[in-house]
C-alpha cells in the first residue's frame, strides 16, 4: 500500500516562513510528478506547484517568488519552501503523487494533510 507521509506545517507569524516535506512509502513506484495543494476553509482545494520527473515547475500566482518546490528523485520526496508567508496562505496542505506502478499501472494518491497558520 503506498503512503505519502507529510511532515512540516504549523503555526507562524506573517512573513514567517515553514518547509513541508512528503516522502512515498510502501511501494516501489516512478515518480510522474508530485504536487502540493492546499485547501482553505470554505474553499476548494487548488494547485499550489508541481515538479514533474524532469524537474520542471510551475506554480500558483498566489505564491509565484515566495514558494519554493524541489525534490529528491533518490529519496521519492517532494519539499515546499514557503516565505514570506501570508493569512491567506493558511490552509491544510496536501501532497499529491502521481506516479507509475512496478505493475506498469498509473495511479495517483494523496497525502492526509498537513495544516498551516499563518497568524500574529
Amino acid at each position: 500500500q503506498l503512503q505519502l507521509v507529510e511532515s512540516g506545517g504549523g503555526l507562524v507569524q506573517p512573513g514567517g516562513s515553514l518547509s513541508l516535506s512528503c516522502t512515498i512509502s510502501g511501494l516501489d513506484v516512478t515518480v510522474n510528478s508530485m504536487a502540493w495543494y492546499r485547501q482553505a476553509p470554505g474553499k476548494q482545494r487548488e494547485l499550489v506547484a508541481d515538479i514533474n520527473s524532469g524537474d520542471s515547475t510551475n506554480y500558483a500566482d498566489s505564491v509565484k517568488g515566495r514558494f519554493t518546490i524541489s525534490r529528491d528523485a533518490a529519496k521519492n520526496s517532494v519539499y515546499l519552501q514557503m516565505n514570506s508567508l501570508k493569512p491567506e496562505d493558511t490552509a491544510v496542505y496536501y501532497c499529491h503523487a502521481d506516479v507509475w506502478t512496478s505493475s506498469f499501472y498509473r495511479r495517483t494518491y494523496w497525502g492526509r494533510g498537513t495544516q498551516v497558520t499563518v497568524s500574529s
